[in-house]
């Protein structure tokens, strides 16, 4: 998230804003914070986990969404705009309006230099409080890397890393395989 507050609202209010607004922010705790746009390699590696996790999703009850998609944080209040969000079984959506998820199974975020401190931090906690949350990613705009976060049945969260374009994540709560070669194809990494 952004560190520029721009004043103090209800969530009503800010959903009232955002949906008339030509750029996307995010809402917590009365503040609205403007979002940054994202880097060529940030759109690609959106763009190639999208795609593959929409083809693997094919035929099953589970949906891919990308980033215009808003997710409510119900437990912390928190509004938000992952970069992919995967919903297995009924979504469920916060109001008439139907354009806020707020039961993602996976959330997937690419780090970028403006945002990965909150990603790992803030954000990781929000989302954790999530009941539906089964598994978190964490992937890396510079190097093939991915960190894995699952949920395990005694509320505890376990970290697997995956590591060059020969790995792979197993997402077991989707039954996905992404190998990192798929989510880094024509991506111009800086440090390989």
């Amino acid at each position: 998230m952004s560190t520029q507050p721009k004043g103090r609202y209800t969530a009503e209010e800010y959903l009232a804003l955002e949906r008339a607004a030509e750029y996307k922010s995010e809402f917590y705790a009365g503040e609205i914070f403007a979002m940054a746009g994202a880097s060529e390699q940030h759109n690609l590696i959106v763009a190639n986990l999208v795609r593959e996790l929409g083809l693997q999703l094919k035929k099953r009850p589970c949906k891919t969404y990308p980033s215009d998609m808003r997710l409510k944080v119900a437990p912390t209040g928190l509004y938000t705009y992952p970069d992919v969000m995967v919903v297995c079984g009924k979504v469920w959506l916060d109001d008439e309006q139907q354009d806020t998820v707020l039961n993602p199974t996976l959330i997937v975020e690419v780090l970028s230099p403006s945002t990965e401190s909150a990603d790992r931090g803030s954000k990781s906690g929000h989302y954790r409080k999530l009941d539906s949350l089964q598994e978190y990613l964490l992937v890396s705009q510079v190097k093939p890397h991915v960190e894995h976060y699952s949920r395990h049945p005694d509320h505890r969260w376990l970290l697997s890393e995956a590591e060059g374009l020969q790995s792979e994540i197993r997402l077991s709560s989707i039954d996905c395989v992404l190998p990192l070669s798929e989510i880094y194809d024509k991506v111009e990494l800086a440090l390989q």
